[in-house]
């Protein structure tokens, strides 16, 4: 079943949207906080704490910004 952010529709070129990135730019942040709410949520499901969910969500960011040689 597709999330509601899923569902959202992605402008086309022809309403003056620059480029892809741009046209695609509130779908993405959508569906990035809708994982985010549901990651924290199965978190505090499974008796973490929102603060502990929210420091691991964080450092699993962190580590995806690093180049792939400088992982530990």
């Amino acid at each position: 079943m597709p999330t509601s952010a899923a569902r959202a529709s992605v402008p086309s070129p022809e309403e003056h949207i620059l480029t892809a990135q741009e046209a695609l730019e509130p779908l993405f942040l959508a569906l990035e906080e809708e994982a985010e709410v549901k990651m924290i949520a199965a978190a505090v499901k499974a008796g973490w704490r929102v603060e502990d969910a929210v420091s691991a969500i964080d450092e699993l960011r962190r580590t995806e910004l690093l180049p792939r040689n400088r992982r530990h």
